[in-house]
């Protein structure tokens, strides 16, 4: 069983960057697809990132050329460098597999785009 612990979420200015970063308590070196996903208020949960194991990764258009998805399958880490942030990006942030496993949803890492 994988436990995922995201962080790294704050309060930031719009053009401001985060970075994320969810941590696994078990390995995730044999999951394909790792993910960052988000939830806006009144919205559904989407997609916005992921990466497999070779470092072919996937963006959502809303993000592509303003955030860079990572992972480091020896700290058993997945990354998510956000940069010129805007205020649509406000959301919780999860980390999971792409497709996610019902079990494997954490309690997400809000962020905060002011304007």
């Amino acid at each position: 069983q994988v436990q995922l612990v995201e962080s790294g979420g704050g309060l930031v200015q719009a053009g401001g960057s985060l970075r994320l970063s969810c941590t696994a308590s078990g390995s995730i070196f044999t999951i394909n697809y790792m993910g960052w996903y988000r939830q806006a208020p009144g919205k559904q949960r989407e997609l916005v990132a992921s990466c497999n194991t070779v470092g072919s990764k996937k963006y959502a258009d809303s993000v592509r050329g303003r955030f860079t998805v990572s992972r480091d399958n020896a700290k058993n880490t997945v990354y998510l460098q956000m940069s010129r942030l805007k205020p649509e990006d406000t959301a919780v942030y999860y980390c999971n597999a792409d497709p996610p496993k019902l079990d494997y949803w954490g309690q997400g890492t809000q962020v905060t785009v002011s304007s």
